[in-house]
């Protein structure tokens, strides 16, 4: 069977040793994503003088996928070939948010399965929300 990682130049890198994504055969996972940018900025992130810090869960929302889309396109994918996302929000109050930004990516005829939890935190504390998703993507005949 046919396994490759993706580690993308130009992308946020890992916080550790894994790939932005995986191929194996047919399928793409992909590694958790959230809205860090390749500088350790945040998309969606306003902090106070005071340190409050106020998360965008929409502009997050639509940063993750959009990362989420540019990992795959690495890898030959795209988000139409999506076939289940994992999302972790760290407030529940956050979902219909989140669910608006969504329903702008994907329909319930060709989107992909999904399953949404609530986490105490994220790995770090400007973020809202985390993703992590399969694709799947046949092989070529001849890489198969």
């Amino acid at each position: 069977m046919t396994t490759r990682a993706y580690t993308i130049d130009g992308r946020a890198p890992a916080l550790a040793h894994y790939p932005h994504a995986r191929r194996v055969g047919d399928l793409i996972f992909v590694s958790g994503v959230s809205s860090r940018r390749p500088d350790n900025t945040h998309v969606g992130v306003r902090i106070d003088e005071d340190g409050t810090i106020h998360r965008d869960i929409a502009a997050q929302t639509r940063a993750v996928l959009e990362n989420i889309g540019r990992i795959l396109k690495e890898a030959g994918a795209g988000l139409e070939h999506l076939v289940d996302i994992t999302t972790f929000l760290i407030d529940m109050d956050d979902f219909a948010g989140y669910n608006a930004v969504y329903n702008d990516y994907f329909d319930a005829e060709t989107g992909p399965t999904r399953t949404t939890v609530a986490v105490h935190q994220l790995p770090h504390p400007n973020l809202a929300i985390e993703m992590k998703a399969v694709a799947y993507l046949p092989l070529p005949a001849d890489e198969s």
